[in-house]
């Protein structure tokens, strides 16, 4: 039984650095900390601590234990009133509870998880229209706005919902995407592919174009009844108006408010152990993965001839589209929802007064996409990913050269390229990039707060908790004297509740503080000269962002994690179980034998179990078993 493997292998938790940490240290923190609310007849959501006495409840049931560790990890549990565990206590609890977990979820091996049933997100529909109807404007911009799930993107089925505001939505951009299409002659081509005429009668013309709209639409074959029901109603349409393009357009609009074509649907699998997806089903997931959109050609194709399990196809396929362009509309989802560079301009805006040149349009934009080509490129050159952290290169403008106070070796225009990094410029990385350094600053000026903040959550996948009630802001002055903004959070971080945490955030922060809110170099702040020296909790001391950088060189295997649980969690558009962490692991692996290339990362994502495989009707069935070696 699997539970019975769940069990025997928690008896070895991660070995580091919870090693010393066992069940009843874990069973007494809840005693401590959770006993008031969580006992009794009636516990609190259902959690009661007095049955937590043996190892074996928490295999039982480990979503309740999942919830429970997300409450105290954001400082939820105790409740507010409550005497709470130090920082310390508490991360060791987490660690060895989610640790002991993960273990016994890979006890079996690699498992594929059910599909999730997902609508196109705003940005998919707009640009799956696009090239289902080869229109040229966005005809999801009317559609309301999604929000994040899963780990932290739109495309996330678990905010991917169907409201009835969405349904008139969809109509009307139906609609309007149809007759902008009919009207413009290279659209027109591209879906109205018969005409009444010489060779169809109106009844033929309309059959043969669902016939062949069908199958792009629902990104596989279309089944026979199927294109009978649009036929129907298009004939329906052509007796009652007598006119053949009004009549196909509204049998296409119908098309197009199917929830074959709003939904990205999969056959079920019958069987009791999982299987490979079908073809055109992994199509779909590789296109809308790299592309944001329907399968090209040479996908279809290649998914009728049965072609595209097969390791080396798919390969070549993939390596294929990292080169295309349309690794752009990936770069861009992916990439400003991650480093949360998609609020600059939103939420975020630097302070119009104090920083003029963010409302030129020009470094508006350069700033922007600053960030998005750079991560395209390292895609499409295969480049390390390490040079996330540093780089000899960026991409950029003639403004945004100028901005920075860079002067390349030959001339730039406005459209952005790849350029070499002169020594001394200060940049190289994202962390050098105008749009983090505004992202994580305050419209009116730094905060290493927020920048170390950033930096452990986006690139280190380490977030800070959130800070303890009743901490007191930061004071933006005492006495007199300028003071700098290091000596008003070193004043803050005497208090012993802000300190635990701002002793890890901060000296990162403090690493960036050479930059302004918009990223220019500086030496000043207040008057004072900007001191950007940082003393991590080991130890470990550094000065300025160069040194910074080494250190979080030094770490980068966090940050290949992290970046691996987005895209795997972007690629499967849904949050992580703890059973697709075992895939994370191997993934991780992997990428650090290819000596951390773009491709390697992405083609190890396309190929795991969670990408490649669907369960049965028993979801416990490994693809890969525990002795295996192999993604």
């Amino acid at each position: 039984m699997r539970f019975l493997s769940l069990l025997a292998a928690a008896s070895f938790a991660l070995a580091a650095p919870a090693k010393d940490y066992s069940f009843a240290q874990a069973q007494a923190f809840l005693k401590s900390y959770c006993v008031t609310c969580h006992q009794g007849a009636m516990p609190s959501a259902g959690f009661n601590t007095a049955k937590l006495n043996t190892l074996q409840t928490m295999m039982e049931d480990p979503r309740k234990w999942s919830r429970m560790l997300t409450r105290v990890r954001d400082n939820e549990m105790p409740p507010k009133g409550a005497p709470a565990p130090p920082l310390e206590k508490r991360e060791a609890f987490v660690e060895y509870v989610e640790g002991t977990m993960k273990t016994a979820a890979c006890a079996d091996g690699i498992s594929p998880r059910p599909a999730l049933l997902r609508r196109l997100n705003r940005a998919e529909y707009s640009s799956t229209v696009r090239d289902l109807l080869n229109i040229h404007i966005n005809a999801g911009r009317g559609l309301p706005a999604d929000g994040a799930g899963g780990e932290g993107f739109d495309n996330a089925a678990e905010t991917l919902f169907l409201s009835p505001m969405h349904a008139e939505k969809y109509l009307a951009a139906a609609r309007e995407a149809l007759e902008y299409g009919s009207k413009d002659p290279r659209s027109r081509a591209r879906f109205l592919i018969a005409e009444p005429g010489d060779k169809f009668t109106a009844e033929q013309a309309g059959r043969k174009v669902l016939e062949a709209f069908l199958p792009r639409a629902f990104r596989r074959p279309a089944q026979p009844e199927e294109i009978e029901k649009y036929n129907t109603l298009f004939l329906n349409a052509y007796k009652r108006n007598k006119s053949y393009e009004p009549s196909i357009l509204h049998a296409l609009q119908g098309v197009l408010i199917s929830p074959q074509f709003l939904f990205r649907l999969e056959d079920q699998n019958a069987g009791a152990g999982p299987r490979p997806l079908d073809d055109y089903a992994l199509a779909t997931r590789l296109s809308y993965f790299l592309w944001g959109t329907m399968p090209d050609e040479e996908l279809f194709k290649l998914a009728a001839e049965g072609k595209l399990h097969d390791d080396t196809v798919l390969t070549a396929q993939t390596v294929r589209m990292l080169k295309d362009a349309r690794t752009r509309e990936f770069a861009e989802q992916f990439v400003e929802q991650w480093l949360n560079t998609r609020e600059l301009g939103r939420d975020i805006k630097p302070d119009a007064k104090l920083f003029p040149a963010y409302y030129d349009q020009e470094i508006q934009s350069a700033i922007r996409y600053e960030p998005i080509l750079f991560f395209q490129e390292l895609l499409t050159a295969n480049l390390s990913l390490l040079n996330l952290i540093d780089s000899k290169f960026t991409i950029m403008s003639n403004k945004l050269a100028r901005h920075y106070g860079i002067k390349p070796e030959k001339p730039l225009r406005q459209q952005p390229v790849v350029v070499d990094l002169p020594e001394g410029s200060h940049r190289g990385g994202v962390l050098g990039m105008a749009a983090v350094l505004a992202v994580s600053s305050y419209p009116n000026r730094t905060s290493p707060v927020l920048r170390g903040k950033w930096i452990l959550d986006a690139m280190l996948g380490t977030p800070a908790p959130p800070p303890p009630a009743g901490v007191p802001p930061l004071e933006d002055k005492v006495g007199t004297a300028p003071q700098t903004l290091r000596e008003r959070l070193e004043r803050h971080r005497l208090n012993p509740a802000c300190g635990v945490c701002h002793n890890r955030i901060d000296p990162l922060g403090f690493g960036l503080e050479n930059y302004d809110v918009l990223g220019l170099w500086r030496t000043e702040d207040g008057g004072k000269a900007i001191d950007s020296k940082g003393v991590l909790p080991d130890g470990t001391t550094f000065d300025g962002p160069s040194e910074m950088k080494k250190i979080l060189l030094e770490k980068k295997d966090l940050l290949v994690r992290n970046l691996t649980v987005k895209l795997l969690g972007y690629s499967l558009g849904r949050g992580l179980t703890l059973e697709d962490h075992c895939s994370v692991d191997r993934i991780v692996d992997t990428v650090k034998k290819e000596n951390y290339s773009a491709h390697s990362l992405i083609l190890e994502i396309v190929r795991s179990v969670p990408f490649r495989y669907q369960p049965g009707t028993s979801v416990n069935i490994p693809v890969i078993p525990p002795a295996a070696k192999a993604n």
